[in-house]
């Protein structure tokens, strides 16, 4: 299976939780190369054997400062492809090594072990040669050794794979370490006093939360024979065991297939120090352009066979799809390993898109536009020959980096995996395991285009299998096997039992807020029966005198604003503090990003000091009890006051003083213990250092820390000699009954697990308080150790005194350089960012200038518009005008008809009475003269009726001019009734007109009021004038 990558993907390759060689051949400058190591151990090395007469080595514990640096040119491709490192200059390799007693390990004689020390960063090349100057300077403390690496990472002798270190003597095995928990090879540079010396870094723990590393350096005195151990070294890693003799077990020849799921989900960094997922719309990533990320990707198998997956060989990015194996490039990872469900292996690595290579996955995409993006993991499968490699292609669509996402799926991308198998004609070195080979890797995507006859163009790669993901779960905290107990284990309980505790504890903080420059009296007192947990965040605030600092407060408000150089360091040293507390275990959780911010303000606020991982356990300790302001206030006043930051300083002159005060107490008070470890070469910093450096917060259950913690603040830092002598003590007869691998491993697992419980944890503290150890016997011995320091600088050669001193300068100036580059680099940001902000303004003043333009433009559209607007409103005012005068007018002549109507009305009104009257006076005077005749009077009834009896006429005697007046009379009377009802009809009209004429009048009011009413009105009267006329004229 092809498995190399090109060239130019080499420098960022640099590190990978794979096999690293360092300095494999300066002179060339290409020594990460197999080949060049094997140019250069052709070479024939002097027949004399190297020997050396050493004892045992010091295991140095110092804390790292610096992060994980770029291997430079120092790097071997970690995806170089077997066949490589089988060529045929490689394959000579038995001429010019050593001779080996077994069959399938290669034994190197005359090798001294110079020591061990544990490191923070096992891929970082500073720190292993800073280790390896240091143990280098003590050879005198080296034993010798023979050195056996085996020819396959699998091993023939070993099953395992383990490179063993042997007693010269007695043949026997001293220490061995597996292939696969070895991480990183380096050699010394060729231009220091390390080029004969060369050393490895091996990882110890089961989990990434328990895991330690040691550095162990070795020394060669034949330069020649350090480029064969690394050659050996770099193939034992690479190859795979070949192995021509047939099994003589029966092979089936039937092919098996295993399906694997791979699951791919990618992390964002947000700015903050904290990764968020990507987002996933559609089988397509939203990713920010010029933002680290973060790969994390999940293998499970689904099928009938089990196979183990051993490591990952190297995880890969390419854009594009369909991409060679050749062009695909190696990144970074950060761990690798099975879950806690021991079903998923999972992998993760950091991604940096900036690199020339990613441009295509770096740059904005066009709308409607997507890439396509290649993710490769090279896996080690126990039983499979060669690594099989599972290649998932998906899509992405590429955002600018102030982009914000508010809705998306977190589902990650997965893909199923068949992988064909069937059994190998070599024999498998372990007789129970059958030997297979690969005869090819399909992707479902794959098998489904196959089936449908379509080709890849317009396909979609990725395909979705809802399935969850479980998360691991945390080891048995209360475990008695032989892992650390985890920091941050361990409840701490709210509840006090004692009234009269807390009674007292009122007392005494009412009288200490009423003078808060003074201690009170009993504060010793109820300080060494431990703080109440519901009291610490206060009273820790109170003896650290930052109860109420608002300068400190202030500080720290703009301190997280800053950058810090050590940001990198900080977000992985916080997912190591206290991951057994709830608080702190949830990646980007609460307590991380509390935790993240005080680090990051505290290395910018001590620039001296800067970022320290022992601090961040008593930040940690702190943030349990009041907020991240106060608690960064109680940091900085315990580093500062406290004198806790002076063990940090450049040497550690003030740790290495503890260390010695430290052992001439023990040697006062358990002398017993202190000779025996004199006798084992045990020194007082292989177990102390965490001890003064994190304040015992680093390992101990948190009810036994908070506790130490209470005496510290309240009693001084000498409070931790107490502490260190009580542990001694009470592990005295332990300890006495162990070697030198023991007390080590008792200092690191058994003793904190010892403290579990609260009563247990109680009997020390009151053990602690019992102890004394005055100021008195300490300054003692502090002038010891400088008159020891002194006679030694006295006894020292000048010549090496001032080497050391040189070299101590160089260091100083290197840092002083590294800041000068840092400070020209971030001044070249700002200037770069400066410039970007000048361009975004400038194009924002093209923008505003443009729509001043158009605004002008429109303001003159607008006048221009309203003078138009202006003249019609006038013209329209002045017909209005003349309407309303012609309206005017016209009401005038109507007042004038109704006033003629009216008089009119009057006269016919004046002149009906006067006819009403004439004829009742003419009726009154026909009936009294009726009346007085008495044969007419009988016509008229006593009401005044007429009563006529019908006459009975005789037409002869009827007189004609009688018959002619009552004619008239009738006539008259019909007249007069018309003439009635002629009245009514006219008062009738009256009134019909005199309505009209109030609503004539309140219109014309109302026309005067409203301009736009009476344009209207006029317009009407206009229209029925021309209507008129045209009537008129028709």
């Amino acid at each position: 299976m092809e498995d190399a990558v090109s060239r130019s993907s080499l420098e960022s390759s640099s590190t990978g939780d794979d096999y690293v060689v360092v300095n494999g051949e300066p002179k060339l400058k290409i020594t990460g190369d197999i080949n060049d190591l094997n140019m250069e151990i052709s070479v024939d090395s002097p027949p004399d054997q190297m020997t050396s007469t050493l004892t045992s080595s010091e295991s140095l514990s110092t804390e790292n400062r610096l992060g994980d640096s770029d291997k430079g040119d120092h790097v071997l491709p970690s995806s170089q492809s077997a066949d490589v490192i089988t060529a045929p200059a490689a394959r000579e390799r038995s001429t010019s090594l050593p001779a080996s007693p077994f069959q399938g390990e290669t034994v190197f004689n005359g090798v001294t072990y110079l020591g061990c020390a544990l490191v923070n960063a096992p891929r970082s090349e500073v720190e292993i040669y800073r280790n390896m100057a240091i143990l280098n300077d003590q050879l005198q403390m080296a034993i010798p050794i023979i050195l056996s690496v085996p020819s396959t990472s699998h091993g023939v002798v070993r099953p395992d794979g383990c490179v063993r270190i042997l007693d010269p003597t007695t043949n026997t095995d001293i220490a061995t370490y597996k292939i696969h928990r070895i991480l990183f090879c380096a050699r010394g540079p060729a231009d220091s006093n390390e080029r004969l010396c060369f050393a490895f870094t091996c990882s110890h723990g089961d989990s990434a939360e328990s895991a330690i590393f040691q550095c162990h350096v070795f020394r060669c005195e034949l330069a020649e024979a350090v480029a064969k151990i690394l050659y050996s070294f770099a193939t034992t890693f690479r190859r795979v065991p070949k192995n021509t003799r047939l099994s003589t077990n029966s092979i089936a020849e039937t092919e098996q297939t295993a399906i694997f799921t791979v699951s791919l989900e990618i992390k964002e960094d947000d700015g903050k120090g904290n990764y968020s997922y990507c987002p996933k719309d559609k089988n397509m990533f939203k990713l920010r352009c010029n933002s680290e990320k973060n790969i994390m990707i999940s293998v499970s198998q689904t099928g009938t066979r089990e196979l183990q997956i051993e490591r990952c060989f190297g995880l890969l990015i390419s854009p594009g799809r369909n991409v060679k194996h050749g062009d695909m490039h190696l990144i970074e990872m950060n761990s690798m390993g099975y879950a806690g469900d021991g079903k998923s292996y999972s992998i993760s690595g950091n991604w940096d898109p900036t690199e020339k290579c990613f441009a295509v996955l770096n740059t904005e995409t066009p709308k409607d536009t997507r890439v396509f993006l290649t993710i490769a993991v090279d896996l080690v499968i126990h039983g499979i020959q060669e690594p099989v490699r599972f290649a998932m292609e998906t899509k992405a669509k590429i955002f600018p980096l102030t982009e914000r996402f508010w809705y998306f799926t977190r589902k990650p991308h997965q893909e199923q995996f068949h992988v064909k198998l069937r059994p190998s004609e070599l024999e498998s070195p372990d007789a129970d395991i059958q030997m297979l080979e690969v005869v090819g890797v399909q992707s479902q995507t794959e098998i489904d285009r196959k089936k449908a006859g379509m080709s890849l163009q317009g396909l979609n790669t990725s395909r979705q299998i809802p399935d969850d993901i479980q998360t691991p779960q945390e080891p048995e905290e209360e475990s008695d096997g032989d892992e650390p107990l985890l920091s941050g284990s361990g409840a701490v309980s709210k509840e006090v039992t004692d009234e009269n505790l807390l009674d007292a504890w009122h007392d005494m903080l009412t009288k200490w807020h009423q003078n808060l420059a003074q201690r009170p009296k009993q504060i010793h007192h109820l300080v060494r029966k431990g703080i109440p947990e519901a009291l610490r965040g206060e009273v820790w605030q109170l003896l650290a005198g930052c109860h109420d600092n608002s300068e400190l407060l202030e500080a720290y408000r703009v301190l997280i604003t800053k950058e810090s150089p050590n940001e990198s360091v900080i977000q992985r040293d916080i997912n190591r503090t206290f991951p057994a507390h709830d608080f702190f275990k949830e990646t980007g959780g609460l307590g991380q990003d509390s935790l993240y911010r005080i680090s990051k303000a505290y290395s910018v606020y001590d620039e001296e000091i800067g970022y320290v991982q022992g601090l961040s356990f008593l930040a940690a300790s702190l943030l349990l009890h009041m907020p991240e302001e106060q608690a960064f206030s109680v940091l900085v006043k315990t580093c500062f006051d406290y004198g806790l930051r002076d063990f940090f300083k450049q040497g550690f002159e003030e740790l290495h003083l503890k260390f010695y005060q430290l052992d001439r107490l023990m040697e006062d008070q358990l002398s017993d213990l202190h000779d025996h470890f004199v006798e084992m070469n045990l020194e007082t910093h292989m177990f102390a250092s965490q001890w003064f450096l994190t304040l015992f917060t680093a390992k101990f259950p948190l009810y036994m820390v908070f506790h130490i913690l209470d005496l510290y603040l309240c009693e001084g830092r000498d409070m931790v000699f107490n502490v260190a002598l009580a542990l001694l003590k009470n592990s005295r007869k332990d300890l006495l009954a162990l070697d030198f691998e023991g007390v080590l491993k008792y200092f690191r697992v058994h003793l904190p697990k010892k403290y579990r419980t609260e009563e247990s944890a109680k009997e020390l503290m009151q053990m602690v308080i019992g102890i004394k150890v005055s100021s008195r016997k300490l300054k003692k011995y502090e002038k010891e150790y400088m008159a020891m320091k002194e006679q030694e600088m006295q006894q020292e050669d000048p010549v090496e005194r001032f080497e050391r001193e040189s070299k101590r300068l160089l260091e100083a100036n290197m840092r002083l350089e590294q800041e000068n580059d840092d400070l020209a680099h971030e001044l070249v940001e700002s200037k770069l960012a400066l410039r970007s902000e000048l361009d975004q303004y400038q194009d924002q003043c093209e923008e505003l200038t443009t729509d001043l333009t158009v605004t002008k433009k429109l303001l003159t559209d607008t006048q221009e518009e309203k003078q138009r607007l202006e003249h019609e409103a006038t013209q329209v005012k002045e017909m209005c005008r003349r309407e309303l005068d012609r309206v005017e007018a016209e009401n005038g002549r109507n007042s004038a008809i109704i006033s003629d109507y009216k008089q009119i009305c009057s006269q016919l009104s004046e002149r009906l009475e006067k006819q009403q009257t004439a004829n009742r006076e003419e009726l009154s005077r026909i009936m009294s003269q009726v009346k007085s005749c008495d044969q007419c009077s009988k016509m008229f009834a006593s009401d005044g009726k007429v009563q006529l009896p019908e006459p009975k006429l005789d037409p002869d005697s009827v007189n004609p001019k009688i018959v002619d007046l009552h004619r008239q009379i009738r006539e008259l009377e019909l007249e007069l009734a018309q003439t009635k009802l002629a009245l009514v009809e006219s008062e009738c009209k009256t009134q019909d007109l005199t309505h009209q004429l109030n609503s004539a009048v309140t219109e014309i009011q109302a026309s005067k009021n409203t301009w736009f009413q009476k344009t209207i009105n006029s317009i009407k009267v206009a229209t029925n004038q021309g209507s008129n006329k045209k009537d008129q004229k028709e």
